[in-house]
């Protein structure tokens, strides 16, 4: 894909994910939280452009920034996010303004490591933010879906000793 083309699609995610965010959403065990940032991910690592081949190490240096601060703005995001469980167990989270904050903090990080790459000379394509959005989200949820089972009620629990035992109601002979 072109750099247009990524530019668009990481817009689209974030302005998705983030209208998504900010609206209470019921947090599911069972759904492949995974999925989306596997796509990204593999849609960022397709690209040959993702390493500057004139200057490899400053490269992959920048790379690895921009993935550990990706990393990063998803557990801070995760870590601000409000979750709560309603009565009937169900399990929900809204972001915070704390998250926006985090969000802003991230964002300002990236636009300093592509002013530091374009001031040494790397050329920076859009895979790189890409696969570092993947990274955000797959630990922010993964982090949400861990914090949600902490705080829902445990599936199946056993009764207490001898609930479940029937007692029989025989006859006593005298």
């Amino acid at each position: 894909m072109s750099g247009l083309v990524n530019g668009l699609v990481i817009a689209a995610v974030v302005v998705l994910v983030l209208v998504r965010q900010f609206r209470a959403q019921q947090i599911g065990v069972g759904r492949r939280w995974w999925l989306l940032p596997v796509i990204l991910a593999v849609v960022a690592l397709r690209e040959p452009g993702i390493v500057d081949v004139h200057h490899r190490t400053e490269s992959v240096v920048l790379l690895g920034a921009e993935l550990l601060i990706g990393l990063a703005t998803g557990a801070g995001w995760a870590w601000t996010t409000r979750i709560w469980a309603e009565p009937d167990g169900s399990v929900w989270s809204k972001s915070t303004k704390a998250s926006v904050s985090v969000w802003i903090v991230g964002i300002a990080l990236r636009v300093g490591l592509f002013a530091l790459g374009t001031l040494v000379g790397v050329h920076q394509d859009s895979s790189a933010l890409l696969l570092a959005l993947a990274g955000t989200l797959l630990v922010r949820s993964g982090i949400l879906l861990w914090r949600a089972q902490s705080i829902a009620p445990a599936v199946g629990t056993t009764p207490a000793y001898r609930d479940s035992t029937a007692w029989s109601a025989r006859k006593e002979r005298v």
